[in-house]
């Protein structure tokens, strides 16, 4: 799809503004700005009131003063290093202009005595005497216009100043063209917004600090273009996802009942509901793509397990990825008794299987026998060739975004995907990084599991710690023990984990601790793992390889030092590693004192609730989205207006308009569709505009 003529003029090159060059240009792209377009919503994050005061009397320095002055004698400086200053009036006082470094020819003509000029100014008292020190603006009293009532301030970066700032910001703003309007309109009604050009406009030249909040009317409704047009691509790719026919997968209910009535307990309402909205999406011919959220021990296991059963019902096969081996084997684990119930055959394929075994497990999967594989990436390979895949259940622990989601869908075996996460995530994250898909929340805790008790400890209890865990292996629970991280170094995590292993062993006895970290090789780590799994070891000190589905249900302490190096949600998924059988089990923050006040807060946080989804709100709140999922490949998308965190209920009204004219306008053709096209153009959307020329 080729880009709209009318917008050529905002995407020329940046030297075609007047007052910017080749060096200025390059400078701009520190701020983003690398066409015209860009400068439209590089909006002032504050400003200052430029109104004209009759005196600098009427004010209480140090404040922003703009006056008409009369000027007097020029003093330079007598020695290297010292400032330049020129006497002025005000209708009714004498103060200073103070230059640095100022070159004495250059100020008499600008400010030649006994003259008139208007100045604006930071001005301050220093000995009694105001001064204002290199003024902002010196002005002609013929040209005061020249200068707003209240100046906007604009981000800067190193070789663009204020001044390049709003100069170029007014020519590109010239160049806007008149475009159709691409909002609802009974929306945009409902709202009060303005139309997109005078919102830019406006959002330029503020009149008071009141037009520079998020919620002022012309800046909500750029906020609002952004999460469309966010939401308008993700749209489109969930459309393209859907629009490659799926196959019906119809369950019988039939398994699902066996192994429900085999189980000790019923399942939560929240599991049932998630289940049946999954068992819809499959029995529909267009593909699923659906995200099961659900927080730490919410159940997730037995709604993938009843999901996949619904493909066996079907007379298909269903897969299930997890990132890493370990986790793959303990998925195995998981699910054996439930496939055992069920009747049905469950198998594991991973980069380990060579030779005979694999081309075995090849032929089986080949010829329908494996009914649900567990695997690892390794179930992307070439060679591996499904009887009848029809669903495809991923653990997303390592972010599955957008793009590998298409990947999926690309292989050619058009199956239903069912994306589980178990980070809870808030509301608006949900929006921005899964808006494609559909969201199944596991919101409810199954009976049964108790609460674990968390608790504050100062790295200077160590002792007393180390001896309530001597006790505890005594009585035949078992512990982990999470070293902290180090620096984003391998090599120093290993180290601190390595120091503490050592102690613990010194104090605990031989062959009661045993670790694993990052450094070591897969197969040390899966056979301490196994050990500590089978009960042989009864601490383990680790680094946060452990962080992620491990489920050992014996073991009922979790030690996490250095508490205050974590993240939130790391915190409470370490958490969540305990709790899982029938003891009362504890989990004991050790923190380095004094702690800074978010540290103390993120801290109490965990301590007083278990719901995740409360934790993650807290969380996105003290850090921000992009820290909260790592931006660099979390794919978050980057606004210059909009705030994710504090206009959630926007993104979402933004959601359901874009999917509603996508329903009713699937290629963007209508006299509305073809306005949205400016708008995602003008955005950068191009992963929409692809959409768009391919569909």
């Amino acid at each position: 799809m080729s880009r709209p003529e009318i917008l050529f003029p905002l995407f020329a090159g940046l030297e075609t503004l007047e007052g910017v060059g080749p060096k200025t240009a390059k400078a701009f792209a520190g701020l983003g700005v690398e066409k015209p377009k860009d400068l439209l919503l590089l909006l002032p994050h504050s400003g200052v009131d430029r109104a004209r005061r009759t005196s600098v009397r009427d004010v209480v320095p140090p404040a922003t003063v703009t006056v008409e002055v009369t000027i007097g004698t020029h003093f330079a400086p007598r020695a290297k290093g010292r400032p330049y200053r020129v006497m002025v009036n005000d209708s009714a006082l004498e103060f200073q202009l103070v230059f640095f470094h100022a070159r004495g020819d250059y100020l008499q003509k600008l400010l030649p005595t006994g003259q008139k000029r208007i100045v604006s100014g930071r001005v301050e008292v220093f000995d009694g005497v105001a001064q204002m020190v290199h003024p902002d603006h010196i002005l002609l009293p013929e040209d005061a216009d020249e200068l707003p009532l209240f100046e906007p301030i604009y981000p800067l970066v190193a070789g663009v100043t204020q001044k390049i700032v709003a100069k170029a910001v007014a020519v590109a703003l010239a160049r806007m063209p008149d475009l159709p309007e691409w909002i609802d309109l009974g929306q945009k009604a409902k709202e009060g917004w303005p139309d997109w050009s005078a919102a830019v406009h406006s959002a330029h030249a503020p009149s008071s600090n009141a037009d520079l909040v998020a919620t002022a009317s012309a800046r909500e409704r750029l906020a609002y273009d952004e999460f469309f047009a966010h939401q308008v691509t993700l749209s489109l790719a969930r459309a393209s996802l859907r629009k490659v026919k799926g196959r019906a997968s119809l369950a019988t209910g039939r398994l699902q009942e066996t192994v429900l009535a085999a189980l000790p307990y019923q399942p939560t309402g929240a599991q049932a509901r998630a289940v049946r909205e999954i068992a819809e999406d499959m029995a529909t011919p267009l593909r699923m793509s659906r995200l099961l959220q659900g927080d730490v021990g919410s159940g997730k296991t037995l709604v993938a397990f009843l999901a996949l059963l619904v493909a066996v019902e079907a007379g298909g096969q269903g897969v299930m990825m997890a990132p890493t081996e370990i986790l793959a084997r303990q998925h195995l684990a998981g699910l054996a008794e439930l496939a055992a119930l069920a009747g049905v055959r469950l198998d594991l394929l991973t980069g380990r299987d060579k030779g005979a075994e694999r081309a075995r497990k090849l032929e089986d999967l080949a010829q329908g026998r494996i009914q649900i594989l567990v695997g690892t990436h390794a179930v992307f390979q070439k060679d591996v060739i499904f009887h009848d895949l029809r669903l495809a259940v991923v653990d997303e622990q390592h972010r599955f975004g957008v793009a590998q989601r298409m990947e999926l869908g690309a292989k050619g075996q058009w199956v239903d995907v069912l994306v589980m996460t178990a980070t809870p995530i808030p509301r608006s994250l949900a929006l921005a990084s899964y808006g494609d898909m559909d969201i199944s929340v596991l919101d409810e805790k199954p009976p049964g599991r108790k609460p674990v008790q968390t608790a504050l400890v100062p790295t200077g209890r160590m002792d007393e710690v180390v001896e309530k865990l001597r006790q505890a292996v005594a009585e035949g629970r078992q512990a982990y023990w999470v070293c902290p991280l180090v620096e984003d170094s391998e090599v120093l995590d290993y180290a601190s984990a390595e120091a503490r292993f050592q102690h613990l062993r010194a104090t605990l006895g031989e062959g009661i601790v045993a670790m694993v970290h990052g450094q070591m090789p897969a197969a040390e780590k899966d056979a301490a793992m196994a050990g500590f799994i089978a009960g042989h070891s009864a601490v383990l000190v680790a680094t946060t390889v452990i962080e992620v589905g491990v489920n050992v249900p014996n073991a009922s302490i979790m030690v996490i030092e250095r508490a205050e190096t974590f993240g939130l949600a790391q915190l409470h998924q370490l958490r969540g590693r305990v709790g899982r059988g029938s003891a009362q089990s504890t989990c004991l923050l050790m923190y380095q004192s004094p702690l800074s006040e978010t540290g103390e807060r993120r801290l109490k946080v965990l301590r007083d609730t278990e719901d995740g989804f409360r934790i993650a709100e807290e969380d996105l709140a003290m850090r921000g989205a992009g820290d909260l999922i790592g931006t660099a490949q979390s794919g978050l998308p980057r606004f210059r207006v909009a705030d994710m965190e504090r206009q959630t209920a926007l993104m979402a009204v933004a959601q359901s308009d874009a999917r509603k004219l996508l329903h009713d306008d699937p290629d963007l053709s209508s006299p509305r569709g073809q306005a949205v096209r400016n708008l995602l153009w003008l955005l950068d959307q191009d992963r929409a505009i692809r959409l768009i020329s391919v569909g």
